[in-house]
């Protein structure tokens, strides 16, 4: 199999990954070299164009990272071109029902899967010069990962449908949204967020698709302990992170 992330969910092994918001290609290749499994270009929250996109995709590749692309919305037309430029797997964030879900894979994937537009000289099929439009349909069909971001509370009720829905790879637990929209921004450890995150993973779990989510680097043990195989952590967090350990560090040294 083609994507590693792919393959590493297949085998039940985590796939861990960086997520950054800002349009640098240089970024994605420190995150490559320092050996993460996939970078997160976020177009959803992020300052990040298309074409900026296909720059970090193209670096992505360079350094050995799987590229996956949020879109800032559900738009076939927008997500048709992200894949174009090379993107090896689509994060749709806001998934609420079923049929919102389906609109994802419809445009993700070619026929029989779906009705992605095709065309063959794009970044994405080696610009024509190496597979015909049939092999790279199919080719394409078989790495692209599918990720649903399942972050609103009508959509938790809405599991049971959603994960029904063929072509679907990671159902992804968003924290920060489910949060708010349970009416308790950014307090994950109130009771009823904590719940509602846990039944969730429970309930992935029990179905046999992997269960992704986003944290800092404290949740991840627990979350790869509730069966999350998908998990990534902001490049901001990273940066946070490095920073008060060379200021504790610091301090250790002035004692």
């Amino acid at each position: 199999m083609a994507n590693p992330i792919k393959d590493k969910i297949a085998r039940g092994k985590p796939a861990i990954g960086v997520s950054i918001m800002f349009p640098s290609a240089q970024l994605v290749e420190m995150a490559g070299r320092l050996g993460y499994d996939w970078v997160l270009i976020d177009c959803e929250h992020g300052s990040i164009s298309v074409e900026q996109a296909e720059r970090m995709i193209t670096a992505a590749e360079a350094a050995g990272i799987v590229p996956v692309v949020r879109p800032p919305s559900d738009d076939p037309d927008i997500i048709g071109q992200l894949m174009d430029c090379g993107a090896k797997g689509i994060q749709a964030p806001h998934i609420r029902t079923a049929k919102e879900a389906e609109k994802i894979v419809d445009a993700v994937k070619y026929f029989p899967e779906g009705h992605r537009s095709i065309a063959v000289g794009t970044r994405a099929a080696h610009y024509g010069f190496n597979l015909s439009m049939a092999e790279y349909a199919e080719k394409s069909n078989e790495e692209m990962l599918v990720c649903i971001q399942i972050e609103d509370k009508e959509a938790l009720a809405e599991l049971p449908e959603i994960y029904k829905v063929k072509g679907i790879d990671v159902l992804f637990i968003g924290p920060s949204d489910l949060s708010q929209s349970l009416g308790h921004p950014g307090d994950y450890e109130h009771p009823v967020v904590k719940e509602a995150i846990s039944d969730a993973f429970r309930f992935i779990e029990s179905i046999g698709i992997a269960a992704g989510t986003a944290g800092n680097i404290d949740y991840l043990p627990k979350r790869l302990g509730q069966g999350v195989l998908y998990y990534y952590v902001h490049i901001t967090t990273l940066l946070k992170y490095s920073t008060q350990e060379v200021f504790r560090k610091l301090q250790e040294a002035e004692e």
